[in-house]
């Protein structure tokens, strides 16, 4: 398909897709779905874009909320990034998320849609404390590529360079992209669709920066546990999401600013 028939653009997913590190509840989210977006909107002015991402959600609610209603918007052009809420849950099951994310997959393909999805970095090497769910991670990028390679879905490869997990593309709870991330990851979707003006400067390393010594380092991974590990731990335990009572941002296809000002998007109606 050409970039040029790209006019209708749906992103599915859960908090990073909402744009959760990229501008705050008070303000509004950009994140890289909005950068994307705007992307096409340089290439294709006119173009209509929704996001119906919402923090928190499983792959299996992304198939049961959000597929519906992108159906019914009839896009052009979809991405679907969800997966790493199940791998954090105690009975992630690879094949069954990877499942719930092929069944997207199959369903947006077989209306002729163009659908991009990418893989995850490995979580551990952003926290230490983190390392344990290496191989979920892994388990969940083979499922994905799989489920890809059958229903011709693109993806954006993060998984493959050392630049995704510099500290510096990670907001402060580690489990979401910062600014810079937001715009390597819309970056990276929009190389993978090889869209007007993209390219793979996205994998390129950061300047070097100086490496904490081993005491800050720990007292880092002190501070990390109890600003947030802690209270996701809490929300898990009484059976609560960050997305409890959220609605997605932009349910609407409605036009794109390529300067980047969205109309709709933004905290209002959350």
């Amino acid at each position: 398909m050409g970039t040029h028939e790209y006019r209708r653009y749906v992103a599915l997913g859960d908090s990073q897709t909402e744009g959760v590190g990229d501008g705050d509840d008070r303000t509004g989210l950009r994140g890289w779905a909005d950068r994307l977006a705007e992307h096409l909107a340089e290439a294709a002015p006119g173009v209509g874009y929704a996001n119906l991402a919402v923090r928190g959600r499983l792959a299996a609610a992304v198939r049961a909320e959000q597929l519906p209603a992108a159906l019914a918007l009839r896009p052009d052009l979809a991405t679907v990034v969800a997966g790493v809420n199940d791998l954090l849950r105690p009975g992630f099951d690879a094949d069954e998320t990877g499942g719930h994310l092929e069944a997207v997959f199959a369903a947006l393909t077989g209306e002729g849609v163009r659908v991009a999805t990418l893989t995850f970095p490995d979580v551990g090497r952003i926290t230490p404390l983190a390392r344990p769910l290496a191989p979920r991670v892994h388990a969940l990028n083979d499922r994905i590529r799989e489920a890809a390679r059958r229903h011709g879905v693109v993806v954006a490869e993060t998984a493959h360079h050392d630049v995704v997990t510099d500290p510096r593309l990670w907001s402060a709870d580690r489990l979401h992209a910062s600014p810079l991330g937001h715009a390597r990851i819309a970056a990276a979707v929009a190389d993978a669709l090889a869209l007007p003006g993209s390219d793979d400067a996205w994998t390129r390393p950061l300047p070097p920066r100086p490496v904490p010594g081993a005491l800050r380092a720990a007292a880092g991974e002190v501070a990390w546990a109890g600003s947030f590990l802690g209270p996701w731990l809490l929300r898990r335990v009484r059976g609560r999401s960050s997305g409890d009572g959220r609605a997605a941002k932009r349910p609407d296809l409605l036009p794109v600013d390529p300067a980047g000002g969205l109309a709709g998007s933004g905290a209002a109606g959350r």
